[in-house]
């Protein structure tokens, strides 16, 4: 299991699970210090219930890559994309982990890279979403990527909204 902050913010318990679990050393980093949750995720890595594991460069690569493709990649912290990338790594080397998360960015790119997760606290996302920024003024489109979050044409600042698809035709 390769745990994401969102994990334990929710309440999971590493001590009641058998499974191998890992976590990169930026989840410790979006908790809150001397919180319960951080108390209690504290405990797990000095026990040596949770290990700490840092992902490689290409693995890191790899999931930057698929995260700018789906449109996640602004919205995914560092420790999400290690996160991400050690669940890659981990796939390749010894076969099936599942991510511990309730982050719908971090899921969506999951499901494109065919990791496995589980959710805690939400239903979890059903399908591959592409995301596209629009102005909710104008209702102009823009590339999930962009790195302005303003629109050219009115200067609204941007959302984010699934890619549309056409429904397919019935027979």
């Amino acid at each position: 299991m390769v745990l994401d902050t969102s994990a334990f913010l929710a309440g999971f318990d590493p001590f009641s699970v058998s499974a191998e679990q890992v976590t990169v050393l930026n989840v410790e980093e979006e908790i809150r210090a001397n919180s319960m949750t951080w108390v209690r995720f504290r405990a797990a890595i000095e026990s040596g219930k949770v290990l700490l594991k840092k992902p490689s460069k290409d693995a890191r690569r790899q999931v930057e890559a698929c995260a700018v493709q789906v449109g996640d990649s602004f919205f995914l912290s560092e420790a999400d994309k290690q996160v991400l990338a050690l669940a890659l790594e981990l796939k390749i080397a010894v076969g099936n982990p599942s991510i511990v998360t309730d982050d719908y960015s971090i899921q969506n790119v999951a499901k494109r890279l065919g990791i496995e997760f589980s959710s805690l606290a939400t239903l979890g996302i059903r399908r591959v979403l592409e995301w596209i920024r629009y102005c909710p003024a104008c209702h102009r489109e823009y590339a999930a990527n962009r790195v302005s979050i303003e629109c050219d044409v009115c200067g609204t600042e941007l959302k984010r909204k699934p890619r549309k698809y056409p429904k397919p035709k019935s027979s």
